[in-house]
């Protein structure tokens, strides 16, 4: 896939893009919280073969080859910000139509997406996403950072974000542990969520419970389809990518 560096309302942005299929949505791969592109593998790629899709991938401000973060300090609405984002970024490599696979951050994002522009969304997975916070987030959290001081952690997220791991860190942990992010919540955004969706979820999730998802499928407008994976944490997609790959490839064939 081709990567380059576009510009976005000032952020420059690292995107990697496929479109070798005419006439075909694009599905844009959203990443988690301390996520890039290139830790997404060779999934995209699988999925782009198993459904004749193109594919997108891009690197937030601050993550994997995209310029920096101007400050590490967030609003509680950072990922509505994202989606608006998300939609310059597409409204400036001119794609139309998308399928959004998001994970955990990007779930959410996907979610936030779909109900600001729904016109321009064929189908969502959403992989692990939040929209409310829930104590056991908050200690993965808490559980994330405390390995990021006492094991290899920096080194092994310095290999993919360089100099910026510092600052994705306390961008995320600062927001998800503060007291005021405890009322952020997105369930007034779900009716407005009108294309199919498919929410996957580890039974064992360290990040959120089974009502994250039982609460979204439950509040979209479109039609919605949960799998739950038995015995898997907060990232399927690396834990059983064949699976999640099987699952997302049907769903995706179905929806376009």
């Amino acid at each position: 896939m081709e990567g380059s560096i576009i510009s976005v309302s000032g952020k420059r942005l690292y995107v990697e893009q496929s479109d070798s299929f005419e006439h075909k949505p694009t599905i844009v791969f959203l990443h988690d919280s301390l996520g890039c592109s290139q830790l997404w593998r060779d999934f995209p790629a699988k999925l782009s073969g198993q459904t004749e899709c193109n594919v997108l991938m891009y690197d937030r401000l601050g993550y994997g080859k995209s310029f920096p973060m101007f400050s590490h300090q967030r609003e509680n609405n950072y990922m509505e910000t994202e989606a608006d984002i998300l939609n310059e970024v597409l409204n400036t490599l001119n794609i139309q139509e998308v399928i959004l696979f998001g994970h955990s951050d990007g779930g959410t994002i996907a979610l936030l997406f779909a109900s600001k522009y729904p016109e321009k969304v064929k189908a969502i997975i959403c992989e692990a996403g939040h929209i409310f916070v829930e104590d056991v987030t908050v200690k993965g959290v808490k559980d994330a950072l405390e390995a990021y001081h006492t094991t290899n952690l920096p080194e092994r997220l310095q290999k993919y974000h360089g100099d910026k791991v510092e600052m994705i860190v306390k961008a995320w942990t600062e927001i998800w542990l503060s007291d005021r992010f405890k009322s952020w919540n997105i369930e007034y955004a779900l009716k407005n969520v009108t294309s199919p969706l498919l929410f996957i979820q580890g039974e064992n999730d360290e990040y959120g419970t089974l009502e994250q998802m039982e609460k979204t499928v439950s509040q979209v407008s479109g039609q919605s389809e949960q799998y739950i994976i038995p015995g898997l944490g907060h990232t399927p997609h690396k834990e059983a990518p064949e699976l999640v790959l099987a699952k997302a490839a049907h769903f995706i064939n179905q929806n376009h």
